[in-house]
């Protein structure tokens, strides 16, 4: 019997369905599923509808990961509907350094993402509080930062200090952009220098740290806000965790790049779920005004 059951073979068999009214047979076993639909946290693993996911702010709904959230959706949560103006638009990257294939791989970006660069600035309101924004964009070569993402943040920052209004940055980014070598290390510089005007003029400026937040950028315009807020389990460092520890030649803490770990140490102010972002900045604008 046993033998019997082994080799015994099961047939599928084919489901007519009717087509412009003509019958047709579809094989049970390559079934028709809509792509798009599912999502895997890269946390847990757990499978996620995806009208689900982005009706919880693209949040696992079971470890509650925060996945990455790209600057359009961002910008959407965070500022009110209609009061979104985007400012210098056209700025794009130049390959200063001729490096190889480097304009080509910036028009691909372009065309994937409909962004022109890895920052998206531009002025709006949050519960009707005006402020200025920058949004970074890990989607465009991992929110590096080269010349034009450098000149967008500064020339969003001098808006802000012209206009006499609050900036809000939110970042995400690799660090400095390899392709343009010490000019893209100029703009840790220049960012720092237009907020240190910024400061002087007496206003607002508030980093939302979101993963990952590393290299010159940390290292720069990220860490120098009045009030420093991250998402949960983001990651903040300068260099990669094995870079760390081969200079020192010692075992780091566990987790000590996340930004629990950061909060726990006064590196950061807060940690702030995206579900209350909008409305803490509110509060914090708000407190600020008074």
């Amino acid at each position: 019997m046993k033998e019997l059951f082994k080799k015994k073979k099961y047939i599928k068999l084919p489901i007519k369905t009717a087509v412009n009214g003509k019958e047709q047979y579809n094989d049970m076993s390559d079934p028709s599923v809509p792509t798009g639909k599912w999502i895997k946290c890269n946390n847990c693993g757990e499978i996620i509808y995806r009208d689900d996911f982005e009706a919880k702010d693209q949040i696992c709904t079971k470890c509650h990961k925060h996945f990455r959230m790209d600057s359009e959706s961002r910008i959407s949560q965070i500022i009110d509907s209609g009061s979104f103006k985007e400012l210098n638009t056209n700025m794009g990257t130049k390959n200063v350094l001729d490096f190889p294939e480097y304009l080509e791989k910036i028009s691909s970006l372009q065309k994937k993402t409909g962004l022109k660069e890895a920052v998206v600035t531009g002025e709006g309101k949050i519960n009707g509080i005006k402020v200025v924004i920058a949004v970074m964009d890990s989607r465009f070569m991992m929110g590096s930062m080269g010349e034009a993402v450098g000149e967008k943040v500064t020339r969003a920052i001098e808006h802000a200090t012209d206009k006499k209004l609050p900036i809000i940055i939110f970042t995400a980014s690799g660090g400095a952009r390899m392709q343009e070598g010490i000019v893209s290390l100029m703009q840790m510089a220049k960012t720092s220098s237009a907020l240190a005007k910024h400061s002087e003029a007496g206003l607002l400026y508030i980093t939302v740290l979101t993963d990952p937040t590393t290299g010159g950028v940390t290292a720069s315009f990220a860490m120098l806000g009045d009030i420093i807020l991250a998402e949960p389990g983001t990651l903040i460092g300068f260099a990669g965790a094995r870079v760390i520890e081969q200079t020192i030649n010692q075992k780091l803490p566990e987790g000590f790049q996340k930004a629990e770990f950061l909060l726990e140490h006064g590196y950061i102010d807060m940690i702030v779920e995206r579900r209350d972002m909008k409305n803490t900045l509110f509060k914090l604008l708000e407190f600020h005004q008074n």
